[in-house]
């Protein structure tokens, strides 16, 4: 098998069976463990697939930039967004993440809704302007123009006077094995220490981050209240999921 048939023949098995083992598909094949990985590599640095210890996962297509991900499942993103706006109370202190769930999650927040919401979101909080009654707490910091949200220490330092009740987080990736996942180190890291200021951490997960993985692990799923998604109960990448699922309306 020639190196570009090996790896159309690796891209099918990962579409087809979720991830790739690197040393069963070596047995499989007949060849080196090495030249499976090097083949990894190659599609790896191409953006086709994720790499792992021991073989590779679907690549996030919420990976891409902001502007960008605002067309990617944009109507499986409001009915996630819908279900976490419902999770805030009257009087509570809210958390909200960056990027474009979170923003929809603005526009479904009731007219009626009293809360502090805080976030390190620029987009969010210009959302948030018009908003009759909910309090909003910017945490400032160095822009990630990518994600369009704030980050570092002064962004982590700010965070660390804050006692929310739940934390709504986005990631790029809701997977059984990887966990949560993100594609940069510096969000990852600020996402961490977010949820370690709230009482509860739901994430939320429209379709296409369901069974795919980014470079940074921003939580084991072990570690949430549970993940808020809109994916049917007899999807395989859904059903392995160690953590309580919050089904959209």
């Amino acid at each position: 098998m020639l190196p570009a048939e090996r790896r159309d023949f690796l891209l099918a098995r990962l579409r087809d069976e979720g991830k790739i083992v690197a040393k069963d598909i070596a047995w499989e094949l007949g060849i080196a463990e090495d030249n499976i990985r090097r083949d990894l590599r190659d599609l790896a640095a191409a953006g086709l697939l994720q790499r792992v210890y021991g073989g590779a996962l679907p690549m996030a297509p919420a990976a891409a930039d902001y502007a960008t991900r605002i067309d990617v499942a944009p109507e499986s993103k409001r009915r996630v967004a819908a279900a976490a706006a419902g999770l805030i109370r009257q009087g509570s202190t809210v958390l909200l993440d960056g990027g474009t769930t979170a923003l929809a999650v603005v526009e479904a927040l009731p007219a009626d809704l009293e809360a502090t919401i805080v976030t390190h979101s620029v987009t969010v909080a210009a959302a948030l302007v018009t908003h009759p009654s909910v309090e909003v707490l910017v945490l400032g910091g160095r822009l990630f123009k990518h994600s369009a949200v704030t980050s570092g220490a002064a962004t982590a330092e700010a965070a660390r006077g804050v006692h929310a009740d739940v934390f709504l987080l986005g990631v790029t990736g809701v997977h059984r094995q990887a966990g949560l996942t993100t594609g940069d180190s510096d969000e990852a890291a600020m996402k961490r220490t977010l949820a370690s200021r709230a009482a509860e951490t739901y994430v939320m997960a429209s379709a296409e981050k369901i069974g795919v993985a980014s470079p940074y692990v921003v939580l084991p799923l072990a570690e949430v209240s549970g993940v808020i998604t809109d994916v049917a109960e007899d999807v395989p990448d859904l059903a392995g999921l160690s953590v309580p699922i919050i089904r959209t309306p």
